[in-house]
């Protein structure tokens, strides 16, 4: 703990500036530190206090906001290939989603994921080699009779959140990044610009960083709005981009849905009573049309059954029965599903996600997310806590829910060694799609069934277009009915490097790894964890060049880009 002390008092006063080398403990524990006693949305990317206001001046090649995945790697990358980089990252942990509970690596075909990413991997699978790592189960007893994290493997695509953060600080502090945690960019002066290049942005606490290229690496795109990039939010219309997929989606949406007829109205059998909490009359519009919705957030929360690990399930301060109501109905009607989908990852823990018709994803509520200043995110991650802790307490304890499913619940709960700083609930938003940049190129529904190849290719996506629910609805019958979630399979494709630069004449020093330019179904397969990661490279590569050669990062010769990721073993095309 000294060594913290020490650390601490050399760095401004403006932020805390880290150098991982000198820190030689796992993020849990100096984040546990830093927001002991603090409220617990004040652990959330939205909500972490900006630091004191100063005028201090920073500089370097390459600045990466956001310490998602993919802005860790984006900065290991760039530090590996000789720039000076400043990673900023509002809150006090990095890695997003991977470190933030979702150890269930979506991918689809494994052979899409190369570069530093699958170093990662990689690493992962090196630490779980050692039986000292397995606290409440052996190894064996772990992978036996599985397919998809076979022993004969090199890279293991299942881990507990504590060990991806340990994994994380180890390649910044090997890489000898400079890490500047809670600064929030200023969203109404930040982003200072001549002409097409970005000069400096500046941080709420009047911290000013200059740079010669910046990558936008956040979830919401916060950097790349304020340098007047274009960008999107919501379902395009199919017509926009000759879509099939896209916008409304009520006859393709039979995956997480009510298979049972349940009452929505407060009263059953009476509209006139109103409709329960968080349900509309009916979609606007026809399949295909355009609108403002976006996919559904939720925690990924990391539980286990081992009872000396457990922690029982908290039930929020604020709790309305009605919000879960529609549940019990569910259950009444007689649908027995168990409303949840856990992933088993070492050490009997889980990662959760949502399943059936009411579940974790808080269908409707993150409409103004993307566009919201800080404190209504906050407001509206709050809001996302108490729902999902309201839900899994009534399923554990309210006599409405069938006594097995109760069951489930009671012999589960949220694991008591993960999370620690936060009463172990995951300190990150599934923030699933948020604002998307709109550039030169868009990648859509034809670049994932491989009907339009790119010839530019930057890394791979490989998983399902995937989009959640985005409302619940009343059926012309009067029954409740979801909207939105769609599941279609792809091939493995390559992403174009047009898609993570900016429009030419829009903005010449920037790129955009996890806010890239695709419609909400293309996105919605690229928007996995280990693709964040191989954009981040990839765009750190591009940055690299661009300062190298003197360019805009739209003009770096794609031979010479392709170049270096060959040698970074990306994978471009395997089809």
């Amino acid at each position: 703990m000294n060594c913290f002390l020490r650390e601490f008092e050399k760095v401004s006063k403006v932020s805390w500036v880290s150098r991982p080398r000198a820190i030689n403990f796992p993020v849990g524990l100096f984040v546990g530190t830093w927001l002991a006693g603090l409220l617990l949305n004040a652990a959330l990317s939205s909500a972490t206090e900006p630091a004191p206001h100063s005028s201090q001046t920073m500089s370097s090649d390459i600045v990466v906001y956001g310490g998602t995945s993919g802005g860790v790697v984006a900065a290991v990358k760039a530090a590996r290939m000789g720039k000076s980089v400043l990673l900023i990252e509002p809150t006090k942990f990095l890695g997003g989603l991977t470190t933030g509970g979702l150890g269930a690596t979506d991918i689809g075909n494994k052979r899409a994921i190369g570069g530093i990413s699958r170093e990662f991997y990689r690493r992962i699978y090196a630490y779980y080699q050692e039986p000292e790592r397995w606290m409440h189960e052996t190894r064996a007893a772990y992978f036996k009779g599985r397919t998809v994290n076979s022993q004969n493997e090199d890279s293991m695509w299942t881990f507990e959140p504590h060990v991806a953060s340990r994994i994380f600080q180890d390649m910044v502090q090997q890489a000898n990044v400079t890490i500047l945690y809670g600064e929030r960019l200023d969203r109404a002066n930040g982003v200072e610009k001549d002409g097409l290049s970005i000069q400096s942005i500046t941080m709420e606490s009047g911290l000013r960083v200059v740079a010669k290229v910046f990558i936008d690496a956040s979830y919401e795109g916060d950097l790349m709005a304020g340098a007047h990039v274009s960008y999107h939010v919501g379902r395009e219309p199919n017509a926009l981009y000759g879509e099939t997929i896209n916008g409304l989606q009520v006859a393709k949406t039979i995956h997480h849905q009510f298979v049972k007829q349940v009452d929505p109205f407060r009263i059953p059998g009476d509209p006139s009573s109103g409709l329960l909490p968080n349900i509309t009359m009916g979609p606007d519009g026809q399949d295909g049309d355009g609108d403002h919705r976006i996919q559904a957030y939720n925690f990924r929360m990391c539980t286990t059954d081992v009872p000396e690990n457990k922690v029982d399930w908290p039930k929020p301060e604020v709790y309305d029965q009605q919000e879960y109501e529609l549940l019990l109905r569910n259950f009444e009607a007689g649908d027995s599903r168990v409303p949840w989908a856990p992933i088993w990852m070492p050490n009997r823990k889980t990662d959760v996600n949502n399943n059936f018709a009411f579940s974790t994803d808080y269908i409707g509520k993150n409409y103004d997310y993307p566009e919201a200043n800080y404190q209504r995110r906050a407001d509206i991650v709050a809001d996302h806590v108490r729902y999902q802790q309201g839900l899994m307490w009534t399923l554990a304890n309210h006599p409405r829910v069938p006594a097995k499913i109760r069951e489930v619940f009671q012999k589960n709960g949220l694991a008591k060694d993960e999370f620690v700083d936060n009463n172990h609930w995951p300190r990150q938003l599934y923030v699933r799609e948020a604002r998307r940049m709109v550039s030169d190129y868009v990648m859509s529904e034809k670049n994932c069934k491989r009907a339009e190849v790119v010839s530019d290719s930057v890394g791979m996506g490989a998983y399902n277009m995937d989009s959640h629910n985005t409302q619940r609805y009343v059926t012309p019958e009067g029954f409740a009915r979801n909207e939105g979630d769609v599941q279609i399979p792809t091939k493995p494709y390559p992403i174009s490097r047009r898609s993570i630069c900016p429009k030419q004449d829009e903005c010449s020093n920037l790129l955009v790894p996890v806010c890239m330019s695709a419609s909400h179904i293309a996105y919605g397969s690229i928007r996995m964890e280990p693709v964040f990661m191989v954009l981040g490279e990839s765009a750190s590569a591009i940055a690299s060049l661009a300062i190298d050669q003197n360019q805009a990062v739209q003009s770096v010769p794609y031979e010479d880009l392709k170049k270096v990721l060959v040698e970074s073993k990306q994978v471009l095309d395997f089809e």
